[in-house]
């Protein structure tokens, strides 16, 4: 089978395509034939950090070998303690190496793929979905009525934020470029500041929480517009060009600022649930969350995904398609 693999720590063009023995499932794994996979900001910082990338494959225990971690399929087989997955079924959901024709994965990180949702909807919505959800609802604890501030609206976890808290009845500000206004406001957002005309931590506005998904200001100017009692949820504290140096700085930053503040900081990284997976499809098959593709490629061009996704400029996912 065709699967992408690292050759070695550097840009994304260190990445190839191989020829590489279809893996077959454990007793408690099941073999999915891929459909679709879609890129995050991981699988680049993996390649650029690469202490990153030691540490990601030590904490999953040498499973994490090649890139990619969203995936959405058909499977093809099941172990033989497997339950509740049979060869047929469409899936969607996390695993390592998705960026191929074949992966191994056990049931637990995957769901059932609703049938009005395509192969490479599905793909895009696993690891974005479960940072806007979980950021919001269990770091944020978001309620109804209360203003939401997403910087970065526009981007994959953005665009899911924004689409989220309005469905958990925030009152919705999304900050983005000019040519992404359009688009966030019609995903639920009730008020759009384009950063190249207004800086949002200059402006006055108050808000109960700031979800910073681009770290373009420090965070001493981002709390100017968070209540006394507010939370900042740090959800995109790897830049696309900052060193580890500067991520681990960043870190310091906010564990010190935490210490003397009344409001909340949050740094977190989203955890698989199965069950925040299923909740997430049943919002985007009854249209309450619209999965938003910017581009897609073939397997080929992982390559080229990657570094477009890099450049910061993509209107939600950047998907591989696998059917093609």
């Amino acid at each position: 089978m065709r699967a992408i693999t690292y050759q070695t720590h550097g840009s994304p063009n260190l990445l190839k395509i191989e020829e590489i023995e279809k893996p077959v499932p454990e007793d408690d794994q099941v073999l999915i034939k891929v459909r679709a996979a879609s890129i995050n900001p991981i699988d680049y910082h993996m390649l650029r950090h690469p202490s990153m990338r030691r540490l990601m494959i030590a904490l999953s225990k040498g499973k994490l070998k090649r890139p990619g971690r969203d995936v959405a399929g058909d499977v093809e087989a099941a172990g033989r303690n497997v339950t509740g997955m049979k060869p047929g079924d469409a899936v969607f959901g996390l695993c390592g190496g998705a960026f191929a024709e074949y992966v191994c994965v056990t049931p637990a990180a995957l769901v059932m793929k609703p049938g009005n949702v395509s192969f490479e909807q599905a793909a895009s919505v696993p690891l974005v979905g479960l940072t806007a959800l979980q950021g919001l609802r269990d770091k944020g604890r978001v309620k109804a009525g209360e203003k939401v501030l997403i910087n970065g609206a526009a981007g994959g976890v953005g665009t899911f934020t924004v689409q989220i808290a309005h469905w958990l009845g925030a009152h919705v500000t999304g900050v983005c470029s000019t040519r992404n206004v359009d688009l966030v406001r019609s995903l639920g957002a009730d008020q759009v500041i384009d950063y190249t005309r207004e800086d949002f931590t200059q402006n006055g506005q108050r808000y109960d929480l700031l979800f910073d998904l681009v770290t373009n200001h420090s965070f001493k100017a981002c709390r100017r517009v968070l209540n006394p009692k507010g939370t900042y949820i740090a959800a995109g504290m790897v830049g696309r060009k900052m060193s580890m140096r500067g991520v681990l700085a960043n870190q310091l930053e906010l564990f010190v600022w935490s210490r003397f503040i009344s409001q909340r900081v949050v740094p977190f990284v989203a955890k698989l649930s199965q069950t925040d997976l299923a909740l997430l499809a049943e919002l985007v098959a009854t249209g309450r969350v619209r999965p938003v593709i910017d581009r897609t490629y073939p397997l080929v061009e992982v390559e080229t995904a990657l570094e477009y996704l890099e450049r910061g400029h993509a209107q939600g996912k950047v998907v591989i398609n696998l059917e093609n």
